[in-house]
């Protein structure tokens, strides 16, 4: 019977104690570690839950007003919770700040909250802010922007551009913002009639040689052969989206004949055989492809001023506000349109 034990004498038997017990505390070491870990977690998660969720506003009321943290930094979280998109909470913080009675600088407290107001869309609620700021310190040329900017979403021109003359008076810079807002309200105006519109969109444009992409814009989608006759060949480049979309029967073969990127241009979509190749890289693929593989273009806007992105064109940056920033980019893509018009033929 013995010889089915080991004897506790024997050195192997020592061994295999000490290797079991080594395994014993290392897996309850193990397990512990992992209990911690998951206790600690939730811990956290607890602690972090405290500062996911804006106190009530009676709660906020009274930690503004006890103190316990200065003005300032309710200011720099209120600008968190701006920039994070949690406006709602950056509202309530402004708010409270203001119905204190020790606010260190109420006017600028008072446009952060307007800026808020704006940048989430409530615009009256904006405006009555930036007009209080205005009644009691009128030279406040951040201010007029910003009702400015309201009065433009508002499509209340004719206000925006009374707000042009203090900012006018403040030696602001304001010929861009004159030009743009006339050039909005004829387009938005209910009376005129699209040649009217046209012509005096044309008009604007020969005075100053600014808003080429918004004027061009609206002259090509409603009266393309006026378009061609008032067309600015150096901005060509500039209006490729807009001319690249435009429909074969809607060219001036003879403006596009003797412009050397409208012949490339349109020589890439197909339409024309007028270039062997191009310095731009998108285009002289195109052009050698001929129509043999199923590409295009795809564009994008990019504002001059701030660098922005964007998937539309703009004649406003919406990131800085910069009037006829948009630059337009583009690259291949493929054709899905093509595509879906070929699966469709092939039902027929």
């Amino acid at each position: 019977m013995n010889t089915f034990f080991i004897e506790f004498r024997d050195p192997l038997f020592g061994i295999i104690v000490f290797f079991a017990l080594i395994f014993i505390i290392a897996f309850f070491s193990y397990w512990w570690g992992r209990y911690k870990q998951k206790e600690d977690s939730k811990h956290l998660d607890r602690f972090l839950s405290q500062f996911r969720t804006l106190p009530s506003q009676n709660e906020l009321k009274e930690m503004i007003r006890k103190g316990g943290l200065s003005e300032k930094s309710w200011l720099l979280l209120a600008n968190a919770f701006y920039k994070n998109g949690e406006y709602e909470k950056a509202v309530e913080i402004y708010n409270e700040i203001l119905s204190t009675e020790n606010v260190s600088d109420a006017r600028d407290t008072m446009y952060l909250l307007g800026k808020t107001y704006f940048k989430a869309g409530f615009l009256e609620r904006a405006k009555q802010i930036f007009l209080q700021i205005l009644q009691k310190n009128p030279r406040t040329p951040q201010a007029l922007r910003y009702l400015l900017l309201i009065y433009e979403h508002m499509k209340e021109y004719e206000a925006a551009l009374e707000v042009l003359e203090p900012l006018d008076a403040l030696k602001q810079d304001v010929k861009m913002d004159t030009i743009y807002l006339q050039a909005l309200s004829i387009l938005n105006h209910k009376t005129l009639q699209n040649d009217e519109k046209a012509s005096k969109l044309i008009e604007i444009y020969s005075q100053n040689h600014r808003l080429s992409y918004m004027i061009f814009e609206y002259l090509f989608r409603v009266n393309p052969s006026l378009a061609w006759r008032c067309f600015d060949s150096s901005k060509s480049e500039h209006l490729i989206d807009i001319l690249w979309r435009l429909p074969l029967k809607d060219l001036d073969m003879e403006i596009v004949a003797k412009n050397g990127f409208l012949r490339e241009l349109y020589t890439a979509r197909g339409d024309v055989n007028l270039a062997h190749s191009s310095l731009h890289f998108e285009l002289d693929v195109l052009i050698h492809l001929e129509q043999k593989a199923n590409a295009t273009l795809r564009f994008e806007y990019v504002c001059d001023n701030c660098k922005q992105t964007f998937p539309f064109a703009f004649y406003r940056c919406s990131a800085c506000h910069a009037i006829d920033s948009v630059s337009v980019e583009y690259a291949l893509v493929k054709n899905f349109h093509r595509d879906f018009s070929e699966e469709n033929n092939s039902f027929q």
